[in-house]
């Protein structure tokens, strides 16, 4: 298992050895296209909907900067419809110290 595999499905801020890192039925997620974080779901259940104009810069040690951050952003013409599970997709947009 490489560690894009080992990534997939997992909830972003679990540590890794989360007995149960997974998504939970009912709450919300983006799901993290490209990039260091590919395949990560983020949670979004409390989020107001101008939150996800702006993207997020989420902290990693897998970017170009270890302990930086990577840039993800909405794609602005999908829907993001507020329901449990996968709601959206966030796409890599590049990396910051």
């Amino acid at each position: 298992m490489n560690g894009d595999e080992q990534l997939r499905g997992r909830v972003y801020g679990h540590d890794h050895d989360d007995p149960n890192p997974g998504p939970l039925p009912h709450r919300a997620y983006a799901m993290l296209i490209g990039g260091p974080l590919d395949g990560l779901l983020m949670g979004v259940t409390d989020w107001r909907p101008e939150e996800f104009d702006g993207g997020v810069a989420l902290s990693t040690e897998l970017g170009r900067w270890p302990g930086g951050r990577a840039l993800y952003d909405p794609h602005r013409e999908e829907l993001r419809t507020p329901r449990p599970g996968v709601m959206c997709r966030f796409y890599y947009s590049g990396d910051a110290p």
